[in-house]
Order: C-alpha cells, then structure tokens, then sequence
C-alpha cells in the first residue's frame, strides 16, 4: 500500500522547480521518447496486421479455400460427408491446365481454370471481382481473363484470342500441340496482379478436351463459411477424404505468410529498441533526480521515514512518468492508426510523391486494422521496461546515508 505521505512527496518531486531546470528537460524527453516509441509501434502494427487481412480476403475470395485433388479414383459429390457440409458454403468440381496466350506478336504463359457456368455463377470471386451480369460468360469458347492481362495483350470484351494447349494431337508430320480460338467474354479485376495477369477462366469442359483431361482428374473444392480457421477445417475434409491430396489456401501461400509474420516479429522488436532506449532516459532522470534531492531525503531519513517509502516514492516517480508516457502513445497511436489513410493522401498530395505504390503492395489504399490484443502487449512492454528501469535509482535514493549526505549540504 502507498501511504499519503508517500503520495504527497511522489507529487512534490514530480514538480519541478527552478533550479532542476536540465532535470525537465531530461524528464520532458524521456516521456516523448516513450510515447512516440510506443505510438510508431502501434501504428506499424496496425498497418500490417490491416495489410495481412487485406492480402488474406483477396486471397480467400479468388482462390479456393480447400481442394481435394484425386490420386486414381474420380472424386463425387455423394461422397461429401455431413461434417464437411456443414462447414462449407459451395462444393464446386473444375479442373486446372497450363496454355499459352497468342495475340499478335505477344505470347504469355497463363493458368486456364475450368468451371461449369452454374457452378462458376455461385461463386463470390464472380460476384465480387466481375463488373458483367452476364450469367454465360463462361459458355464453352468464352474466356474471362484478368485486366492487367488485357492491357499487357491489349484485349476487350469481344475480341479473339488463340490458345495453344501443352497437350498435342497426332498428325502425319508428328505430335503438334492443341491450339483454340477464344472469345473473350469479361474482364476481371481480384486487386492482385498475380492473379489478373497469370489466371483466367473458361468452360470446365471445353478445357478437359483441350488438355485430354478426363472426369475422373477433376479437383473439389471446398468454399469454406468460414475461411480463416483453416486447419481445424482441413482436418474435418482430411477424415472426409483420407485416400486424397488435400491442401488449402494457407498451404499455397504459405511462404509469403511466413515471410509477413517474420517481418511483423522483426519490426516489433527494432521498434521496442525506441522505447528502451527512452525508458533509459527514465534512469538518468531519476539519478539526477536523487542527487539534487540528496538533502530533502536526508531529512525525511532523520525524521523517521523508512527506506522501503523513499524506495516507492523514487519508484512511483518513474512509474508515473513511464505510464502516463505510455498512454500518451497509445491515444497517439490509435488517432493516427485510425486516419493512416488519409495522412498518406495529405503527404501524397502536398509533396506531390507516391506513397504506397499499388504496383508493388497490390492494394489501392493503406489498410490500418487496430489490434486491441497488440496494443496491450504493446502497452504491457512498455510499462514492464520501465518499472525495471526505475529500480536502480529507487535503491540508490535508500542507501544514502542521512549523515553524510546533511554533513555536506
């Protein structure tokens, strides 16, 4: 317990007065230091877990969230367990195959992705990434394809493309490979590059007989109700489907996740460097602090104080510095986390600079998602470092000697 005598000191000390002029600027310093320590941390954060959960629903909504790829036999619907189910919002068959893009003098290497028209209706990336209300669009000889991959090829709605197939047909001058003429039917926009320029779609049963596949090779997948819990889902199918080759969403892009969450990791402890390098303000203040107070704490030590108080009014004073710091940061951090947006367009706009340039992060605008969870471990680092910082000097203040520090005053 703090007792009111303790209290009223702790406060006095906290004031300060007009010869402990460098104490208050030491003491102003090391609360900026904390609190923009603290609020660059949250907003880095915030930035990147917006940034992680904007890459997660692009992913997610383009690409199948569970396919179940069979080894021999052909995969039914009949097989689907109620389990699985239950867990899942469409259960589509398609199929997958390699091409060639010919236009003009261009060639481009492209994923052609198969779907019955029915099935490829139902699917969110049609409702959310295709501007048409066309319900044909994938008629057997049409083709969508990604915008980037229209301006690369300078295609429109309308025009033909030739297709060359990685299959080939027998002829009397040998094995010549599969070409298709294609009509173009919509333009697709996901918001990733990677997939508007690499990937299109067409008629799941125009590309089997283009690549020679057969019925018994086509994949199921699995479009989940809720796509983020993935690996307690993917052991529901795997029980569904033991004999099969299973993967998700998370395991395609498994690498680019990782990297994120080593970067996340690796600018949460460069960043915490600030804070501990201002919290160690806090140590430099509080020595001050005890030497200018040398006779005041004399004479508390004479009158009876114990050294355990002197130890918790020295303590508080950095505690009180360290935390209201931290919450300086936190109201800071939140503000800007919240208008991060509008800060980069302010910049953008008066320094005539591009900030966040869509090419390479693949979003139109700077995702922020603030975190309740970071920001208090975040909060919880920051008043942990300096409650360890305020130690050394509290001890310090109960091991004057009252004698000694009252002789020489």
């Amino acid at each position: 317990m703090i007792s009111t005598l303790e209290k009223e000191i702790t406060l006095r000390f906290l004031r300060a007065r007009k010869n402990d002029g460098f104490l208050n600027i030491i003491s102003i310093f090391s609360f900026i230091g904390i609190g923009l320590g603290v609020a660059v941390l949250i907003i880095v954060m915030s930035v990147m877990n917006g940034f992680r959960t904007e890459l997660i629903n692009k992913i997610v909504g383009f690409n199948p969230h569970i396919t179940i790829d069979p080894y021999q036999n052909k995969i039914q619907l009949s097989q689907v367990s109620q389990n699985t189910k239950k867990i899942s919002k469409n259960l589509i068959l398609s199929n997958s195959g390699e091409a060639i893009i010919i236009k003009s003098d261009n060639t481009k290497g492209i994923l052609l992705r198969g779907y019955k028209n029915d099935d490829f209706n139902k699917l969110d990336l049609f409702k959310k990434n295709f501007s048409t209300k066309n319900k044909e669009i994938l008629s057997k000889n049409f083709i969508s394809i990604g915008k980037e991959l229209s301006f690369t090829l300078d295609l429109e709605i309308g025009d033909n493309i030739t297709i060359m197939s990685s299959t080939g047909i027998e002829t009397i001058i040998g094995n010549l490979p599969k070409q298709k003429t294609f009509i173009v039917s919509s333009i697709f926009e996901s918001g990733l590059i990677e997939f508007d320029t690499n990937i299109a779609f067409i008629n799941l049963e125009t590309l089997e007989e283009f690549f020679n596949l057969d019925k018994k090779d086509r994949n199921l997948e699995i479009y989940l109700n809720d796509p983020q819990n993935i690996e307690y889902q993917k052991n529901i199918v795997q029980n569904n489907f033991p004999n099969e080759f299973i993967y998700t969403w998370s395991d395609m892009n498994r690498s680019l996740f990782s990297a994120l969450k080593v970067e996340r990791n690796v600018m949460f402890i460069i960043l915490s460097l600030i804070i501990i390098v201002a919290a160690f303000n806090i140590i430099s203040g509080l020595t001050i602090l005890v030497k200018n107070k040398t006779r005041d704490i004399a004479i508390l030590k004479s009158i009876g104080v114990l050294n355990k108080s002197i130890i918790k009014v020295f303590f508080l004073v950095g505690i009180i510095i360290g935390t209201s710091a931290t919450i300086f940061g936190i109201i800071i951090g939140i503000v800007f986390s919240m208008y991060v947006e509008n800060l980069r367009l302010f910049l953008s706009t008066m320094f005539n600079i591009s900030l966040f340039p869509e090419e390479i992060y693949f979003l139109s605008t700077m995702p922020s998602e603030i975190n309740p969870l970071s920001i208090f471990i975040i909060a919880m680092c920051s008043i942990l470092i300096t409650v360890i910082v305020s130690i050394f000097p509290a001890l310090k203040a109960a091991k004057l000697d009252p004698i000694k520090a009252l002789k020489y005053e």
